[in-house]
């Protein structure tokens, strides 16, 4: 989804302080003076329908919304800006009540008391219907920001892919369960992930949130993910899940993307639609409780040629009545109105009804089925729906009364409020960052290792490092020596992001796309170190790099997903073996990149590494992943 978090200013969090156990008077009786949908006595289908009773229009209309929640000047509510309205009046005014946080947690406490006020806002509406507090993925160790958040004081693990690499759905319901703790901490109840497309395009910008080519082990680990986030059954101590993007956002033409007018298109020449289903049934079959439509529009398929969202014959004929779906369908941001952005408009991605107004875009999204409009505060377009007997009330109902069903089984209207200083001691403790680290290390690919050269260990005292894509002092901090030059070094440790293409428009900058081969100019730097002295590299694979000539003249090639430099180091000095196997193909070119199919899995011809493939350090490695 895009987010206009990573192109405005955030500012920081609120210092203001609630008490943990603060809440309405009406939530400290129990008497049958009590509304039934206060009442948690009553089962949630009573407390749905007695709330639904009781709502306006307008009030209905606010439920259907999802807006980025922004914090305001001085830590307080957010007084509106850049095309958005201020909280006061999406809250008071506009009745809505599902946000997208948008910040970096830097403080768990204040993040925790900024969930509070905005909860105190929201009770005190007419109806006093809770907030819930969504989130894009947070837990990674990324240095490329566009589509989630930097970890923060979160516990930070190595990207999806890194978890595919490790191949082990436990831990991968680990990370969840604890990703869910430090969530629930500071009020965040609805996880806007995991993102299971499929990688089957090699060029596509979005491959870092997938967990690679394989629908089989997709489906194996994302069932894990959203049993870690929502539990067994979903309840008080759940995070809802957002499976996105329906029905798989993988094969986009020529690799581009559809925020953008020209990667609206995804395409299937290879007649292989159906293999991207695989994920989203398995998450059907686990529980998943929303799902998201990508923007794309279908191209040669039976389906209307027109985005996901607006597609009825995806959303409501495919998902609802062929799969099973019964949950929540949120679209995707931004498919209605254009959107301000750094002073230059961020068209609204209607691909295929351009042409639509936006009060006719909005009917053509509720006709296909969806219940939520993702980055819109258009409810006056619903309103004008209904009055103008476009759309019935009872239409409007069936969605509010799914997103109100979540709140209630998440305990939302029982308790809203997150204890601050419990956020401090679960975020970000010592045991949680501990595991996350350790899968940074593990989930690294070794590719090559000419004549196990890999691990560094019993390093001669002087022994000189030429360092690339970090701060030298990591190495100086192990009391190793650094260099300027490769000519004076021993060893040359180079961590390099897989290659890109830059763009430069506001958001586009965000995206790695376009060639995953580094240009002739960049490929002669490089072996000139090759060359020169024996090399260490790491390629940081946020989508399948081309690169054959690092293979062959590297000392050593690993692949990782999201790591810190410290993994790094610790990887390849020996105290902690590499685990990870690759996600995908490594391709041999770019022609046989441009010459596959976008829909088919492992059909980039010749590859230089397969799918499955990562060497492990010789027996001088213990099984505790020690090596002297």
């Amino acid at each position: 989804m895009w987010t206009a978090a990573f192109t405005l200013a955030l500012a920081a969090m609120p210092s203001v302080t609630l008490g943990a156990t603060r809440r309405p008077h009406w939530m400290n009786r129990r008497d049958t003076a009590l509304p039934i949908y206060r009442n948690s006595s009553y089962c949630v289908s009573e407390r749905v329908e007695d709330l639904i009773g009781r709502m306006t229009l307008e009030e209905k209309a606010g439920q259907m919304f999802q807006q980025m929640l922004f914090v305001g000047e001085n830590n307080t509510l957010f007084d509106g800006g850049s095309g958005y309205n201020s909280t006061k009046v999406a809250i008071g005014e506009m009745y809505m009540t599902h946000f997208n946080l948008v910040a970096d947690i830097e403080d768990a406490q204040a993040v925790a008391e900024f969930t509070n006020l905005i909860q105190e806002t929201a009770l005190e509406t007419r109806l006093g219907i809770p907030v819930t507090l969504s989130t894009d993925p947070r837990h990674s160790f990324t240095e490329h920001i566009g589509t989630g958040f930097q970890a923060g004081v979160f516990s930070q693990w190595p990207e999806s892919l890194g978890l595919a690499a490790l191949r082990d759905a436990e831990v991968v319901k680990k990370f969840a369960e604890i990703a869910r703790e430090e969530y629930i901490a500071v009020g965040l109840r609805a996880a806007l992930h995991p993102q299971v497309d499929l990688s089957t395009e090699p060029r596509w910008a979005r491959i870092k949130g997938t967990w690679g080519e394989d629908a089989t082990l997709t489906s194996e680990l994302l069932v894990a993910y959203i049993k870690g986030f929502q539990g067994e059954v979903l309840g008080p101590h759940s995070v809802s899940t957002v499976t996105k993007h329906f029905p798989g956002g993988g094969p986009l033409e020529n690799g581009e993307d559809s925020h953008f007018n020209y990667g609206k298109n995804q395409t299937y020449p290879g007649n292989n639609f159906d293999y991207f289903l695989t994920p989203f049934k398995a998450a059907i079959a686990a529980g998943a409780r929303q799902m998201m439509p990508y923007y794309s529009r279908p191209i040669g398929t039976k389906y209307e040629e027109v985005g996901f969202s607006f597609n009825k014959g995806i959303v409501t004929g495919l998902l609802k009545e062929e799969l099973g779906f019964e949950g929540v369908v949120l679209t995707d941001w931004g498919l209605i109105t254009d959107a301000e952005m750094d002073g230059g408009i961020f068209e609204a991605r209607a691909w295929g009804v351009e042409h639509l107004s936006g009060l006719e875009r909005a009917a053509k999204i509720l006709d296909a089925g969806c219940d939520q409009f993702g980055g819109e505060e258009r409810t006056d377009l619903v309103i004008q729906l209904v009055n103008d007997g476009i759309i019935s009330e009872a239409r409007i109902d069936q969605s509010v009364r799914k997103l109100l069903r979540e709140k209630f089984i998440l305990g939302l209207f029982d308790n809203p409020f997150v204890d601050p200083e419990a956020a401090a001691r679960v975020v970000g403790n010592d045991y949680f960052v501990r595991l996350g680290e350790d899968a940074q290390r593990r989930s690294y690919t070794l590719l090559t290792n000419k004549d196990n050269i890999l691990p560094l260990t019993n390093l001669p005292e002087k022994t000189k490092f030429y360092v690339e894509g970090f701060n030298a002092t990591f190495i100086e901090t192990r009391n190793l020596t650094t260099v300027d030059t490769p000519e004076e070094a021993d060893y040359a440790f180079l961590r390099l992001t897989a290659p890109y293409e830059p763009r430069y428009g506001v958001f586009e900058a965000n995206m790695n796309a376009g060639s995953l081969a580094y240009n002739a100019t960049e490929q002669k730097r490089q072996a000139a170190i090759y060359s020169t002295v024996p090399t260490i590299v790491d390629i940081i694979l946020d989508r399948p790099a081309v690169i054959p000539e690092i293979v062959e003249k590297a000392a050593a090639v690993l692949g990782s997903y999201g790591s810190s430099t410290e993994a790094f180091l610790d990887v390849i000095l020996g105290e902690s073996g590499p685990e990870g196997k690759l996600p995908f193909d490594l391709p041999r070119s770019m022609e046989a990149v441009e010459n596959n199919m976008e829909d088919v899995p492992f059909d980039t011809r010749n590859p230089v590494f397969k799918f499955g493939h990562g060497l492990r350090y010789a027996s001088k490695c213990g099984d505790e992943g020690k090596c002297t």
